[in-house]
């Protein structure tokens, strides 16, 4: 499969894929999806502190999903680098239909077999939501529109959701969907860094940000 951001020679861009702060759902591993669910006050402490680290990068432009947990978090960034956040559904987590709202272990016991086929890779609808490859389809575009506005040698962030990230850094690196999986899930405001080489895009960090914490959400 070939990337779909191969840009011969590169500009030197960057994006910095952010993943939102702590929520209630996410300590009770309650999937949320694109269930709008606010940040606890850890979550904003969190925020407040990856703001101050990702602040030291210059940002040239803030995007960010319209949920909640992802404009509060964004809004962080924005206060200390006096940069607009801009939001975009497009960049909201995957709709994930009757597994919403559930916990983890009732995921288990009511859809075991959807579950085990989704860890093994294959194109699953989980609770007749969507493809991971139809979130990517929506989520990438933006992120390669906004990241061509950026000068050489600029810097996006992109604030968004554990899954919708994952898929994201699948599609810009031009990974085979099946392989996705293979990309671990982010810590509550960690992000990956995505660097622009002579071929396109490459990963140069995952799941930075912090001391090693535990995946809380949708993706561990």
């Amino acid at each position: 499969m070939t990337s779909t951001a191969a840009i011969p020679g590169g500009r030197d861009r960057r994006i910095v894929l952010w993943r939102h702060g702590q929520t209630p759902w996410n300590l009770e591993r309650r999937f949320q999806g694109s269930t709008d669910i606010e940040l606890t006050p850890a979550g904003v402490a969190q925020a407040r502190r990856s703001a101050r680290l990702l602040a030291a990068l210059e940002p040239d432009a803030i995007i960010s999903s319209d949920l909640s947990r992802a404009r509060a978090t964004a809004t962080e960034l924005a206060a200390v680098t006096g940069l607009e956040a801009l939001h975009d559904p497009a960049l909201r987590e995957t709709y994930a239909g009757e597994w919403q709202g559930l916990t983890h272990d009732e995921i288990i016991e009511r859809y075991g077999e959807q579950y085990a086929a989704w860890k093994r890779g294959e194109p699953v609808r989980r609770g007749g939501g969507e493809l991971e490859t139809e979130v990517a389809d929506r989520a990438a575009p933006v992120v390669l529109a906004h990241a061509d506005k950026l000068p050489d040698g600029g810097t996006l962030v992109v604030v968004s959701h554990g899954g919708t990230i994952r898929t994201t850094i699948g599609r810009l690196l031009g990974i085979e969907p099946h392989h996705w999986e293979s990309l671990g899930g982010l810590s509550n405001c960690c992000w990956s860094v995505l660097g622009e080489g002579a071929r396109g895009w490459r990963l140069q960090e995952h799941n930075a940000g912090t001391l090693p914490e535990p995946v809380l959400g949708d993706d561990d």
